[in-house]
């Protein structure tokens, strides 16, 4: 083999190395796991569809924290139907915040998420 040939290949591997690092790097601690915890445990739910732009607001606001949300999703793609769960709850837009003692519609901020729940608001 030549040497550019060579070259190339620890290049790859190289390069290849360091994405998987990186990769693995920032799979640390979420900013906002404690105040996702937070709303798991106090039982809150969002309910949300794959193609609303709200819902990826959201699920954008809570970073690498967002798995640990209670996320139900409401749509079923390659379908114009909503999963038998979120009619059954009788889900009509998206996002719906649940608290257990009421329901509330479209985005919410920290502050709010944290004002129906006693969530301390993330740092």
């Amino acid at each position: 083999m030549s040497k550019l040939t060579w070259f190339l290949i620890i290049a790859v591997v190289g390069s290849i190395g360091l994405l998987v690092y990186q990769m693995n790097a920032e799979k640390g601690p979420g900013k906002y796991d404690a105040f996702a915890d937070c709303l798991t445990e106090k039982g809150v739910k969002m309910y949300g569809a794959y193609w609303c732009p709200h819902c990826a607001n959201q699920k954008r606001m809570f970073g690498s924290s967002w798995d640990r949300v209670t996320y139900v999703e409401c749509a079923i793609e390659g379908q114009n139907v909503q999963t038998q769960i979120c009619q059954k709850e009788g889900i009509k837009s998206y996002p719906t915040w649940d608290f257990g003692f009421e329901r509330q519609t479209g985005e919410l901020s920290f502050a709010q998420l944290s004002e129906k729940t006693g969530c301390a608001l993330p740092q």
